[in-house]
C-alpha cells in the first residue's frame, strides 16, 4: 500500500512509521509513505491533481 502524504503531515508520518515498525505491523501490512515532492507534485497542488495521479498510479 502506498500513501501520499502531504508536507503538514511530514513529522507525524515519522512517527507514525517508527511506531508501525517497532510493532511489527509493516511485516503484515507492508505500507510505504511517499511525499509530494517524490512524485512531482507541487505542495499546492489541487485535489483534482492528487487524485489524478493516484488513479493513474492505482497504488
Amino acid at each position: 500500500m502506498t500513501v501520499l502524504v502531504d508536507r503538514h503531515l511530514r513529522g507525524y508520518v515519522v512517527l507514525f512509521q517508527g511506531t508501525l515498525s517497532a510493532e511489527s505491523w509493516l511485516d503484515l501490512v507492508p505500507i510505504r509513505f511517499v511525499m509530494f515532492e517524490e512524485v512531482n507534485l507541487a505542495d499546492d497542488s489541487s485535489d483534482r491533481a492528487v487524485w489524478k495521479l493516484a488513479q493513474k498510479n492505482n497504488d
